[in-house]
């Protein structure tokens, strides 16, 4: 008997620490919430005190316009010299350069409606070229032309380099060709024909 009894308390013990079935769920058990209160109550609204109404002003003050003055006034100078004080001027300038070949100059003079000047240059092919000029008052530029030298012109032409382009002549390449065909083998009917 104590050998059943031992079995039976086995028996117990583990069905006490089994775990449940993996498809086993508690029964449902509804949520428990708060008891209803009611809410709180609020000030009720009133209507705002109320203000005076706006009155449109009876009249206006008149509007006068502002006098008008006469626009036309001197027109400023700003310094710009006007035909009242004559021009008076006199310059000049000469460039001289051996290693570049330039040769030029320039001189002129005015009193008033007056003009005279010159300048010359030294040409390509080796002549000086003067320019003589005059202006007076509105008869315009008047000029005279004067060269000095006699015009050298070289009878060599500039020697420039050849140009030649070095290209190697293009050499086909082409693969000899081999064809390459099965020989033949006769083909004989198995059965005789007969005509």
């Amino acid at each position: 008997m104590e050998v059943v009894v031992f079995v039976a308390a086995l028996v117990m013990g583990s069905l006490a620490r089994a775990e449940p079935h993996p498809g086993y769920r508690p029964p449902y058990t509804p949520p428990t919430h708060p008891p209803y209160t009611t809410p709180p109550s609020y000030p009720s609204y009133t209507t705002p005190k109320s203000y005076p109404s706006y009155t449109t002003p009876s009249s206006y003050p008149s509007y006068t316009t502002p006098p008008t003055y006469p626009t036309y006034r001197p027109s400023p100078t700003y310094g710009v010299p006007t035909s009242e004080a004559p021009a008076r001027y006199d310059f000049n300038y000469t460039v001289k350069d051996d290693a570049s070949g330039n040769d030029f100059g320039h001189q002129e003079s005015r009193d008033g409606p007056h003009t005279q000047g010159s300048y010359y240059v030294l040409l390509p092919d080796g002549r000086l070229e003067k320019v003589a000029y005059t202006v007076d008052g509105d008869s315009g530029y008047v000029a005279q032309v004067t060269y000095e030298g006699q015009a050298q012109h070289p009878t060599t032409q500039p020697q420039y380099p050849s140009y030649e382009p070095q290209y190697p002549s293009p050499q086909p390449q082409y693969p000899s060709p081999h064809p390459q065909y099965p020989s033949p083998k006769p083909t004989y009917p198995s059965t005789p024909y007969y005509g």
